[in-house]
């Protein structure tokens, strides 16, 4: 048996060897760090036995789906502790997900937060007590046999809803057993110290709000204390940032029960919005795109010929008119395609990029709204370009650098991930190979790391996703190039090539911001409210000073004779002196006393009996010449001049 590793060298084994036991031949620090295997690309456990020729990765919680593993175990942990805790509660599914992992439970009589401390402690004592974690399978009907035995309704839904000849998974903890897939460590031991719970949430089951709500518990766990510890502050950091908190309280957007998912944007958040959609405009036409805009309903017809109709109908809402079906586009690209269409196009015309800042809606569940980050309408910063198979890579090039102009300006970091064709998918296999070696070509040509994301593309085509990283280190899926032979097929788009003869265009479909409004939600988070200059509803904000202060501050300045009175019409105080007399340290002393940092500096003399032994002096010294030589060096006639500068800068 021969065993292709990830680095390309090969080992032979005479004998059926588990992952495990090829892990602890190649080290035993590696074996004592696994989680799972890769073997030909899917995740098992460290038990699989191999048996014949295969390619094998060793997962550590390094590794995504290694990491996957443990959390998925953990999951399993916080199960058993719940239903050791409290035996009526039912299972519902307890999946691992991006930063972390949840169980859906129904409770027969409500937890609250002040619950997770018990269940966690529960956690730890099944942690302590090394329970081994085993695999069997059932056929399906002892599958649902064991689990009514066992009261289970959710899981016997579950199975129920499996496929004849399904092979059916569980694992077993301890007096815990679970309907599972896995894969799973080897032991509870494994899961180590480094999780959390999180946090209570109500969850529809199968995410349907007919059904019966449950409850959420969210958790989360790491290989390392440290990670869990620097995960813990970015979520408290990422409290103080909710966009939705902060745009509440800087006036940006409302939400309201007439219409859920539909953002209010209110006078601020309106500039704020319009100030992005301007910056958009700007760079869109120096790179030679020209705006459209195209209707919000179309008709049935056109989303039949789209293929939305067939693979997309659920997420879209749809109405009546003269008694024809029509829907509310979930999307700008079928609108551009009639524009396209709307007129003969010669190779000239070529490339042609068509932008649009459409309003789309789509229907998303009640459970997953989540202020500007996931709504039901929502404004797309759209771009379709036509062209010929030979502008392809160039005009991938052009849009990927338009992305990264767009993120470079927000100070965003970002990676590139290339998706390719999903299960749900339409077209024949010529024309998705063509089209995912054209987006992989132009990143290699442009020497952009990316990673492969299988059966992530769009339904029509393959694309290439920008995820940015924003100031407290979490990810967010914005920007995306998308190639499509599907829709200019669909809709017979031609051209007339050089040769006189009709020709088909190649489409690309593009956003840089993403949603308008999510990509504001993200900001918000990002500056925590705090937006650079150009972008800030309010700019500068002038505050009043009470007229008793002020009168208080006059004569303090009039008894330093910085300034003098005269009586009359054009009465009032002037100062003594020219403008460029006066330091701005000269009022400050006058006004507000020394400005040393330390008492024992404000005077001529220190007056410090312990001087000559202070080891802290020589700081205090080079603060107070520091702070000196700031306000010393400028004068009131340099403030006037800089109020003057800022007037064409800054809105009062």
């Amino acid at each position: 048996m021969r065993i292709t590793l990830k680095d390309g060298s090969v080992k032979e084994y005479a004998q059926p060897m588990s992952v495990l036991d090829v892990a602890k031949d190649l080290s035993e620090g590696l074996a004592r760090v696994a989680c799972a295997g890769e073997v030909d690309g899917e995740a098992v456990d460290l038990r699989t036995v191999l048996e014949e020729d295969c390619s094998l990765n060793i997962l550590t919680a390094k590794d995504e789906k290694g990491l996957a593993a443990l959390r998925h175990s953990a999951s399993h942990v916080m199960a058993q502790a719940i239903k050791r805790l409290y035996p009526s509660a039912k299972l519902a599914i307890g999946p691992s997900i991006a930063d972390g992992f949840y169980y859906d439970m129904d409770f027969e009589n409500p937890i609250t937060a002040e619950d997770l401390e018990k269940i966690e402690a529960e956690m730890k004592k099944i942690v302590k007590e090394a329970l081994p974690i085993e695999r069997f399978t059932l056929p399906r009907e002892e599958a649902i046999a064991f689990m009514k035995e066992k009261e289970e309704p959710y899981k016997v839904e579950l199975i129920e809803d499996l496929p004849e000849g399904e092979e059916i998974s569980f694992y077993k903890q301890g007096e815990f057993t679970d309907l599972c897939a896995g894969p799973h460590l080897m032991s509870t031991k494994d899961i180590g110290k480094a999780y959390k719970l999180m946090s209570i949430a109500g969850a529809y089951w199968r995410g349907d709000e007919h059904n019966k709500m449950l409850t959420r518990i969210y958790a989360t766990a790491f290989a390392k204390k440290e990670e869990l510890e620097a995960y813990i502050t970015m979520m408290e950091e990422a409290k103080k940032r909710d966009h939705r908190k902060l745009g509440k309280e800087l006036g940006l957007f409302m939400m309201h029960e007439a219409g859920p998912g539909f953002p209010f944007f209110l006078p601020k958040g309106m500039v704020l919005k319009n100030t992005l959609l301007d910056y958009w405009r700007e760079i869109h036409k120096k790179a030679g795109y020209v705006e459209i805009s195209t209707p919000v309903i179309l008709n049935r017809s056109l989303w039949e010929t789209s293929g939305h109709w067939d693979h997309y109908k659920d997420n879209m809402y749809t109405t009546v008119i003269d008694e024809q079906d029509y829907a509310v586009k979930p999307m700008n690209c079928p609108g551009g395609v009639l524009v396209y269409a709307s007129e003969p196009r010669s190779y000239r015309d070529l490339p042609l990029r068509l932008g649009e800042l459409g309003l789309v809606h789509r229907h998303e569940k009640s459970g997953q709204l989540h202020g500007l980050m996931r709504v039901r309408c929502f404004t797309q910063d759209d771009a379709h370009i036509f062209m010929t198979p030979e502008q392809i890579k160039e005009e991938i090039k052009g849009v990927a650098q338009l992305i990264d102009s767009v993120y470079s300006l927000f100070g965003f970091q970002y990676h590139v991930e290339l998706s390719t064709r999903p299960e749900d998918s339409m077209g024949s296999d010529e024309d998705w190979e063509m089209a995912t070696d054209g987006l992989r070509s132009a990143l290699d040509e442009m020497g952009l790391d990316y990673v492969v994301n299988e059966g992530d593309g769009a339904f029509y085509g393959p694309k290439i996703d920008f995820h940015l990283v924003d100031a407290i280190g979490r990810t967010w899926q914005c920007g995306t190039i998308q190639l499509d032979f599907q829709l200019p097929q669909r809709f017979e788009l031609e051209y007339i090539g050089a040769d006189g003869e009709k020709h088909r265009p190649i489409m690309i479909h593009r956003v840089a911001f993403g949603s308008i409004e999510r990509f504001i939600g993200i900001l918000i988070e990002h500056f925590a409210g705090a937006f650079p200059t150009w972008l800030a509803p309010v700019q500068v904000k002038v505050l009043p000073i009470s007229d008793k202060y002020l009168e208080q501050i006059i004569s303090i300045l009039s008894r330093a004779g910085y300034v003098r009175s005269i009586r009359g019409n054009q009465g009032g105080y002037y100062l003594s002196k020219p403008a460029s007399e006066y330091t701005v340290g000269m009022i400050l002393r006058v006004t507000e006393g020394s400005l040393a940092p330390v008492d024992c500096l404000s005077g001529g003399e220190n007056p410090c009996t312990r001087q000559m032994d202070c080891v802290t002096l020589r700081l205090w010294r080079e603060l107070d010449e520091a702070i000196s030589s700031v306000v010393d060096r400028y004068t009131l006639e340099d403030l006037v001049q800089w109020r003057r500068n800022m007037k064409d800068n800054y809105m009062i």
